[in-house]
């Protein structure tokens, strides 16, 4: 049975195990709980299983064993729809999209509008709240294929931010973003929490939110570390860039 802390969180894994072939897990005895408006970043080497992690908790793959909560169902209820905000590391604009940076966002509210289909004037104002805060409320006119890459991630950042999820999940979000883009990323991100919301971030790079982290979880098949910043960075393992000294950490993890 669940403790209270498990029901009452946002998402839990329990005893997951996942592999895409027989007697290779990708990931092994997963326990993690996520509460409420908690800021948690996901880190690990490249390969430690932190997207199949994601897209388990995402309803995308169901694990070999264990379970797998959100909300406290299954990922994928339909009750929850709404509820959780989604960046991909690399999401995809699709050939020939003729859509403005505007319509990408407002599309983010399509869950909260439900039958209706009219926006109103609170779904405005999140659409714009969302654009000013990755910095693209000057751009909201143009279209999406005119932008650079970085540009194009903090539009889709601003999507799941106008949805104002109860739980946001971004996998590998500022890569390729300039630094002033991050400040704005790490702004809306605290905002969020202080609307109730939770955030899960994986990224290489911390830098620009490890002062607003609660909790960092570190993955290599197994969670080899899970608490606060200031201890993780007490090991030796820097918060900005750990893209070359996690990797090194972890050889003395077992």
């Amino acid at each position: 049975m669940p403790s209270n802390g498990e029901r009452d969180a946002v998402a839990v894994l329990e005893g997951v195990r996942f592999g895409y072939s027989a007697g290779h897990p990708v990931l092994d005895g997963i326990d993690l709980a996520i509460r409420p408006g908690q800021f948690v970043a996901l880190v690990g080497p490249n390969g430690s299983g932190k997207s199949t992690l994601l897209r388990l908790l995402l309803g995308l793959a169901s694990p070999d064993a264990g379970q797998v909560r959100l909300f406290g169902h299954r990922p994928g209820d339909p009750a929850d729809r709404g509820r959780v905000g989604y960046v991909p590391q690399r999401p995809n604009l699709g050939e020939g999209v003729a859509a403005s940076v505007a319509d990408l966002v407002s599309s983010g509210r399509l869950a909260r509008l439900g039958w209706r289909r009219r926006p109103r004037a609170a779904d405005r104002a999140a659409v714009d709240a969302a654009l000013d805060a990755v910095g693209l409320g000057d751009h909201r006119d143009r279209r999406l294929r005119e932008l650079s890459g970085g540009q194009q991630q903090r539009a889709f950042i601003a999507r799941a931010l106008a949805g104002e999820p109860e739980l946001l999940v971004l996998d590998e979000p500022v890569a390729g973003v300039d630094v002033e883009s991050q400040a704005l990323f790490r702004r809306s991100l605290v905002h969020l929490q202080t609307l109730g919301g939770t955030v899960l971030l994986v990224s290489h790079e911390l830098g620009a939110v490890a002062d607003a982290l609660d909790r960092v979880v570190v993955l290599k098949s197994h969670i080899r570390f899970d608490g606060p910043p200031a201890e993780l960075a007490a090991s030796g393992v820097s918060l900005g860039v750990h893209r070359d000294d996690l990797p090194v950490w972890l050889e003395g993890v077992r």
